[in-house]
């Protein structure tokens, strides 16, 4: 892939063609006739403490092979607002394509709840009031939701001359907040359909853009994203190395959280 075709993505707020946003397209149309292949039988298998997902020889494949921290940086003649918000609409965009790879898989009897890790995600409305929900509900309100402020012009205005609301960045924070649950949880809960049908090169790659995107904006809480740290930290390296060195342990255990729930 050439670095060109992948930084058109933020040439037009409503596009969401990048490099591995077009790759996914095509195989949305033909996941139907895979699927029967990989569905796992109507059951869940029980969660794995292995993060398979950590695994080096996943970790390694992507789609794009430069700088992100490059591609996220405020150009100097752009609006930070604008910027928030064409990167924002992007990682909805895709995103939401590359859950519609797995949620056949993604359903109320395998995904009772909205886990990643050692955390189950709980719905709040626009009263506050908690609910827990499957995963597949969850993440259609949080689509809905994202769906419906992205496409309101008075809180991303498409317009020439037209302001941003006061309210915007802590808008824009709520969106990736809720984005980042659901990233967390297509690895945690999806990543073996994800290899079956060989996209995690663009899971990966989605996951390391948004990562560093919201770094470096301050958009989500470090406690938040903490618990997805340990493939954070390898997936966001400047550079993966070429050749695979001398096989050693890509993960570290993670620290006495195996049997504790956080609720959120």
């Amino acid at each position: 892939m050439h670095a060109i075709d992948y930084v058109v993505t933020h040439t037009s707020r409503r596009s969401e063609d990048c490099a591995y946003g077009r790759a996914l397209k095509p195989v949305t149309q033909i996941i139907a006739l895979r699927k029967s292949k990989t569905k796992p039988n109507g059951k869940k298998p029980p969660a794995e403490e292995k993060k398979q997902y950590l695994e080096a020889e996943f970790t390694k494949v992507r789609v794009v092979d430069f700088d992100l921290k490059e591609l996220v940086m405020l150009p100097r003649e752009i609006d930070l607002n604008e910027w928030l918000a064409s990167n924002t609409t992007t990682f909805f965009n895709l995103i939401n394509l590359q859950y519609s790879t797995i949620s056949e898989f993604c359903t109320g009897d395998t995904c009772q709840a909205m886990t990643a890790c050692n955390t189950i995600y709980y719905w709040y409305d626009e009263r506050g009031k908690k609910t827990k929900c499957t995963a597949p509900q969850y993440v259609d309100f949080v689509m809905s939701l994202v769906q419906k402020l992205v496409t309101d012009d008075d809180i991303f205005p498409t317009k020439y001359g037209k302001e941003f609301p006061n309210a915007f960045e802590s808008l824009v924070k709520k969106i990736c907040r809720y984005l980042f649950h659901v990233l967390a949880h297509l690895f945690w809960a999806h990543f073996k359909e994800t290899v079956a049908l060989d996209l995690q090169g663009h899971l990966n790659t989605l996951y390391a853009h948004f990562i560093v995107f919201i770094r470096e904006f301050n958009l989500v809480d470090p406690k938040e994203t903490c618990i997805m740290d340990d493939l954070s930290e390898i997936l966001c390296a400047p550079a993966p190395p070429a050749p695979a060195a001398p096989s050693s342990p890509t993960s570290a255990p993670s620290p006495s959280s195996h049997n504790h729930v956080t609720e959120r």
